[in-house]
């Protein structure tokens, strides 16, 4: 089997069923399928900076079924949180979910570890606090993101 592309920007592997990464380039979608993943969630603005052009046809060319939900960075709300639920839900396993850094998805997927799947809360902030915490990182959006995280 074909090991993790762990240089994939922001890489994160959080069990057998979920990958997770920041940004992907048009040679990622190979190796992604190299490694199983079946579904990809994206939950950047296809505007972001580093975004990859027409990631759904790269995707399906691939044979991976895709899912955008945009999310913009400085409101994330709990009609984002909701579709990312389903979505998440219904994908083929194993999933990719990324963004541009992996803050919204390991955010998300705090709360979904924390609110939905039942894992313990340490366990939960532990995995998201790989990639950033939005209670104590240094960018200049933590606001909407603390309260993101706190609600339930």
């Amino acid at each position: 089997m074909t090991s993790d592309p762990e240089d994939i920007t922001a890489w994160l592997r959080t069990g057998p069923r979920t990958t997770t990464s920041g940004k992907l380039e048009a040679r990622d979608v190979d190796r992604l399928s190299a490694i199983g993943v079946r579904h990809v969630i994206n939950l950047a603005l296809t505007d972001s900076d580093g975004a990859l052009d027409d990631e759904a046809r790269l995707m399906a060319q691939a044979g991976i079924a895709y899912t955008h939900i945009p999310v913009p960075f400085d409101t994330p709300d709990d009609s984002h949180f909701d579709a990312f639920v389903a979505a998440y839900e219904a994908a083929a396993s194993p999933v990719h979910v990324h963004c541009i850094a992996n803050m919204r998805v390991s955010a998300f997927l705090y709360r979904y570890h924390r609110d939905i799947a039942g894992m313990a809360e340490p366990e939960a902030r532990a995995l998201m606090e790989r990639i950033w915490s939005p209670k104590t990182g240094d960018h200049p959006t933590l606001k909407p993101w603390a309260a993101f995280i706190a609600a339930r």
